[in-house]
């Protein structure tokens, strides 16, 4: 059950507590296994060949010795934790271009606004979205929001090196030309979400705090807190990749394993809402630069902006994000 004491910062739908939000029965709660150890990879001492591996079978990954440290990872999930407890309409005023806040959805259009789907499902998520490249733009008066861009500014240029030197090491393992490779992991098109999954007793059993899917991007760091939720789908099963503390997930997206020509999975997943706890998650998102021409033996040649606008379009149509499909050979 929601907080009665902060029951004000969330969208008013969450606060019905016995609302229905429907979900597809392929959704269904029930089918998820044990705990499972996705693979390790140390970026200090970083092996290719565990490296290849973890991205060939898992598309998944826990870093540890990532150079991030702890005190920042403990601030920033503080603050953002103060962020989303302001009441709604607060966080509504407060946070604003190039900012974005948004709720029930994950799937945003490229100002940032919450994309109509023409699916009836819900997330039950609210989010911040942060382009990197424009925060130094974000003067604001208010302390919590000023403290928060200094913290996401400094979060960012870490996420940027951890994204540069695990990407140059996956195109080693593929053999890709170094010239041809490096528009393919643009820094300037890097972004945040922060992501809080209200918790809701009643419900648990209804929504999903994000539905199965795969990530659009090159590769996706999380640093996710201790409530857990994250689930991964393997060898036709649901798994829950549980949390460890000063440790990130990485995650292949589909713009990578377009890249290594279906060589790296790009790992479905899911976030379950828990019954008693709120959990935060903080995601960091990379891309090729926009212009930059995906080539595979797979797929049509494509930019990500085609495939940005093909995602764009098959949310507001059908429902839901098609994806790679669209650009199959």
């Amino acid at each position: 059950m929601l907080e009665m004491s902060n029951l004000g910062s969330y969208p008013p739908v969450f606060r019905q507590l016995n609302s229905v939000v429907p979900q597809p029965k392929s959704y269904s709660m029930d089918d998820t296994q044990v705990s499972v150890s996705v693979p390790t990879v140390d970026l200090q001492c970083l092996s290719l060949h565990k490296l290849d591996e973890a991205c060939e079978n898992w598309g998944i990954f826990r870093l540890v010795n990532h150079g991030i440290p702890s005190t920042l990872l403990s601030k920033l999930q503080h603050h953002a934790k103060m962020l989303f407890s302001l009441s709604f309409e607060s966080k509504q005023a407060l946070i604003t271009n190039p900012m974005s806040y948004f709720w029930g959805t994950p799937a945003l259009t490229l100002s940032g606004a919450a994309l109509k789907s023409a699916s009836s499902n819900m997330n039950w998520l609210e989010g911040l979205n942060v382009p990197l490249r424009q925060l130094p733009q974000i003067q604001s008066e208010d302390p919590l929001l000023h403290c928060v861009r200094l913290l996401l500014e400094e979060y960012g240029r870490h996420l940027s090196r951890i994204a540069t030197t695990l990407f140059q090491s996956m195109a080693k393992n593929l053999h890709l030309d170094p010239e041809q490779s490096e528009p393919m992991l643009e820094e300037s098109t890097g972004f945040i979400r922060v992501y809080r999954y209200p918790p809701h007793h009643s419900m648990a059993d209804e929504a999903w705090g994000m539905i199965p899917h795969t990530d659009s991007s090159v590769l996706s760091v999380v640093n996710q807190d201790q409530v857990g939720g994250l689930e991964i789908f393997k060898d036709n099963k649901w798994l829950l990749v549980d949390p460890i503390p000063n440790t990130l997930i990485v995650h292949i997206g589909d713009m990578m394993r377009a890249i290594s020509d279906d060589g790296y999975t790009s790992v479905r997943h899911r976030v379950r809402v828990k019954k008693q706890e709120e959990r935060l998650s903080i995601c960091y998102f990379v891309f090729p630069a926009e212009d930059s021409v995906i080539r595979s033996s797979k797929y049509k040649p494509f930019t990500y902006k085609e495939f940005q606008q093909e995602v764009q379009k098959d949310t507001s149509t059908v429902g839901y994000k098609v994806g790679l499909q669209r650009f199959k050979v």
